[in-house]
């Protein structure tokens, strides 16, 4: 059976992930997280995606990505990885694939969600154990979300420029947020929305999404389904 075509809407986040092949490591040296960086930001421009929060861990890569028209994102990621494959399997004298097939996205309801996508992603370091604090870890947007260090790949989303009017205000509100955390529920949730492929938000979002694609979006129950015995 031919596998359905991804959820993609122009001017709608995704949370987007993309891991190594066996989860083998995608990044050995900071050169490595250098060059992926410099290769989003090209593509990222170049089709037209702005990207609102990433981190890029040892073996998978998140990002939270908005296109300006539909098919953006596969085209940034195949751009990225032509190039950034290229260069790694150059450096390592390696060959062969370095990303898990296709990276997995999911459609993110801007209200009320979006920003706790931010901060599912930019707390990946401190759920794996890596650093105590977000802040601590290098390879992430929180430096600039959190701290308004300079950082030329994102473009803030809306919705986090509503959390004040300044860049002291905003990032002091969106420290706060993090830092009241998340219930792990709401980790699965995204998590398990981005593996299947559908749709993170209200219930109003997802038929929205429904009605627009004729599809289904909402998670399908891990196992299979219990028979009805007549």
């Amino acid at each position: 059976m031919a596998r359905l075509p991804r959820f993609d809407l122009p001017w709608i986040p995704q949370h987007i992930v993309q891991r190594g092949n066996n989860r083998q490591v995608c990044f050995a040296a900071e050169i490595d997280y250098w060059q992926y960086l410099l290769e989003l930001r090209k593509a990222s421009v170049k089709h037209r995606c702005a990207i609102h929060a990433y981190v890029l861990m040892t073996n998978h890569v998140h990002l939270l990505v908005t296109p300006e028209e539909a098919g953006g994102v596969s085209r940034m990621m195949q751009a990225i990885g032509r190039r950034y494959v290229g260069c790694f399997n150059a450096r390592y004298r390696r060959t062969g694939t370095l990303w898990e097939g296709r990276f997995k996205s999911a459609l993110v309801d801007s209200e009320h969600y979006l920003l706790r996508c931010y901060r599912y992603i930019e707390l990946n370091p401190v759920r794996a154990h890596m650093t105590a604090s977000p802040g601590d870890y290098r390879w992430s947007s929180y430096r600039y979300n959190a701290n308004g260090h300079a950082d030329p790949i994102l473009t803030p989303h809306p919705e986090y420029q509503a959390l004040g009017r300044t860049v002291v205000e905003r990032t002091a509100a969106y420290e706060a947020f993090v830092r009241e955390g998340a219930d792990p529920a709401e980790h699965n949730s995204l998590r398990l929305t981005t593996q299947q492929q559908r749709a993170w938000g209200s219930e109003r979002f997802k038929s929205q999404i429904e009605a627009l694609t004729l599809r289904a979006v909402r998670v399908r129950p891990r196992g299979r389904p219990t028979q009805q015995h007549q």
